[in-house]
């Protein structure tokens, strides 16, 4: 379990960051962030040239539309906006969209697939400058309301009404868009991040060298990190970037007014959120690790109920609830023992967070009332101050009104990064951390039948030698039978063939995988139909029910297909369903069905009787699959060729069986 203070606010988190975010916007590559840190302001840049000249459209309208109010209550607008058509105002815009425009197109080749996200990107950024813009607009025409209310002022008073339930048609879908947008593209990330886990959780079986119980760089709960943590990520980090854009927009545009009201109350709050931000980051900071730890005690608690489910039986026949149930109630504890912690920060940060809220509440009045005493303010600009003032320290305490929400997001990036750390980098799984160990690999060749050559299987770790110097032919139809203790490396070397194991020394010819079929003692029994199940791995083969159930009745299960409403089209749960020895049968009709060139059987018959295993087998050598077992029956001899037995300490011997 991470320590508290392992993971924090500084350069390895913002680099975790980039190593997820980046790659569903830009290509990752030497040099390439800088290239699309860039382009995100090149695009905020664009976004707001082009609002300049939708402010400047709305406005012409406006004038058209309410002339006399406006001339009243902004008189100065017309103005600003006819003298910003003639001012380097309007060509700084119109060269920012031109430039814009420049630098994505230099990018074409790279954003080729990314065009969908970045126009989506672009649509955010405009929906919230008008989000503001609607904002602002509405801090004025509070103002010119409570200022006609205040004089009595009946005509002014319905025009500003009228404005601004005009206001509110039009903000109502912009908000709405704004949502479904935000959104839209936080699904759209979610899949394209998924399915990159995805890849590298599956790309070279993974999924297993990781898991493995020799690897070097393990991680807890990959499943975790991928079904909840990228969702996390993906929608938090639209939040939080527009919220915090959202912030600094309502910064510059909010604080004109509320200098313009007051310096004293202007400067005032930004001394006051300043403060409180960095007190929040101070203790957001701890937050990081504890946050880190409950989602990994969390979903080790999941996982050991998840055992329980799938072990029911067994642990039903060991009568082991017991045990079973205090392994459970300690992982429960250990996440209750570490969300106790949580709740204390939280409680203090709540604390923090009220008392920052309260103490600010009565400084504009104190500032604003001796103003408006005096004459010096207008009713309607009291409001608008109060109403700007809110407004600006819901912006200005964006960090410290989400502690708890940024250190939880934090930590789903730490757990992102991790991921991507081990898995692209399968080097570090098998490596040892000795240095004085000689890191070795077997070499794999291309070859129409299996051939081992001195080959010395070790541990992934490299601390111990399972088979030393074996060389051993297994041409078509000259099936080997490899017994042993336990212990002595049996199933290692069927790893190595496989594969999965390649510590070692020496050399495996062997064919493709695609034409090699691996059956261990317990088969794996998928989620899916019967036709699937059958066919597994592969679903792409064209094999008609006439066939299927020819191989049901060669396995001895021709009574499968009708036990179930749907026949070969049933889904059940098949590994409760199905017995031991049911579903190795399984494991032999995908043998049959695949047609392999070779079948590596890892006790794959030790739950059958003798008659059955005697016709799979002959079934086997009639198909003309070549087949190597791993066994310890007696009877077993009968069906193949040559013997190797292996002794402990990587010592063999191989012998021919005369039949």
């Amino acid at each position: 379990m991470a320590k508290p203070d392992q993971f924090r606010f500084d350069k390895k988190l913002w680099l975790r960051f980039i190593k997820v975010a980046q790659p569903y916007f830009f290509p990752v590559a030497s040099r390439q962030t800088r290239v699309f840190l860039g382009l995100i302001p090149i695009l905020l840049l664009a976004v707001l040239a082009l609002s300049f000249f939708l402010i400047v459209g709305l406005t012409f309208l406006g004038q058209a539309i309410f002339s006399e109010f406006l001339s009243k209550a902004a008189p100065e607008l017309t103005d600003r906006i006819n003298n910003s058509l003639n001012s380097p105002t309007f060509y700084i815009a119109l060269g920012t969209v031109f430039v814009s425009g420049l630098a994505f197109f230099s990018q074409r080749h790279k954003l080729k697939e990314r065009w969908l996200q970045w126009s989506l990107l672009g649509l955010l950024l405009f929906l919230l400058f008008a989000s503001t813009g609607i904002k602002i607009t509405i801090s004025y025409a509070l103002r010119f309301i409570t200022t006609a209310l205040n004089q009595r002022n009946a005509e002014d008073f319905w025009q500003s009404v009228i404005i601004l339930a005009i206001i509110f048609l039009i903000a109502t879908p912009i908000f709405v868009i704004y949502k479904y947008t935000q959104k839209k593209l936080g699904v759209l990330w979610r899949e394209w991040l998924s399915k990159d886990c995805l890849h590298l959780y599956f790309h070279q079986q993974a999924y297993y060298q990781s898991n493995c119980s020799y690897a070097q760089s393990k991680l807890d709960n990959p499943d975790q990190r991928i079904a909840q943590d990228i969702e996390s990520f993906t929608t938090v980090t639209l939040n939080l970037i527009l919220q915090l854009l959202d912030s600094f927009i309502t910064l510059f545009s909010f604080v004109a007014i509320l200098y313009g009201i007051s310096k004293t109350l202007a400067f005032g709050l930004l001394f006051y959120s300043i403060s409180g931000t960095i007190i929040a980051i101070l203790i957001g900071n701890r937050m990081i690790g504890i946050n880190y730890n409950q989602f990994s005690l969390e979903a080790n608690f999941r996982y050991s109920l998840i055992r329980v489910r799938e072990n029911a039986e067994s642990i039903a026949f060991y009568q082991g609830e017991q045990r079973e149930s205090k392994q459970v109630v300690e992982g429960l504890f250990a996440a209750i023992k570490n969300f106790n912690l949580l709740i204390i920060w939280e409680a203090f940060i709540d604390l923090f967070q009220k008392s920052y809220e309260y103490l600010i509440l009565l400084f504009p009045y104190l500032i604003i009332a001796p103003l408006y005493f005096k004459g010096e303010v207008e009713f309607g600009e009291f409001t608008q101050a109060d109403f700007a003032f809110a407004t600006l320290l819901y912006a200005l305490s964006f960090v410290v009104n989400r502690v708890q929400w940024i250190t939880g997001y934090a930590a789903s990036i730490n757990r992102l990064g991790e991921f991507y750390e081990v898995f692209e980098n399968p080097e570090t799984w098998q490596n040892t951390t000795d240095s004085s160990i000689e890191i070795s690999q077997i070499d794999y060749e291309n070859s129409s039948q299996i051939n081992l050559q001195n080959l010395t299987v070790k541990t992934p770790d490299f601390m111990r030698i399972l088979v030393k110097n074996l060389s051993v032919s297994i041409p078509t139809n000259q099936n080997l039978l490899v017994v042993g203790s336990s212990g002595s490396g049996k199933s290692s070397l069927l790893r190595a063939i496989a594969e999965l194991w390649t510590s070692g020394t020496g050399m495996i010819g062997r064919p493709q995988l695609e034409e090699m079929l691996f059956l261990p003692q317990r088969p794996y029994m998928i989620v899916g139909t019967l036709r699937e199940q059958l066919l597994y791995p592969h679903f792409t083969q064209n094999v008609d029910d006439d066939w299927l159930q020819y191989i049901l009745e060669t396995v001895q299960l021709p009574h499968l297909s009708r036990r179930f409403k749907g026949g070969f089209d049933a889904e059940e749960s098949w590994e409760n369903i199905l017995s031991l020895g049911e579903q190795q049968r399984i494991a032999f009709a995908r043998v049959l069905i695949s047609q392999p060139r070779y079948a590596v059987l890892d006790e794959a018959t030790s739950a059958l009787d003798i008659d059955n295993e005697q016709a799979l087998y002959q079934t086997l050598s009639h198909q003309g699959t070549t087949y190597i077992s791993v066994g310890h029956r007696t009877t077993l001899r009968q069906y193949h060729q040559q013997l190797l037995q292996l002794f402990e300490g990587g010592e063999w011997e191989l012998q021919t069986i005369n039949h």
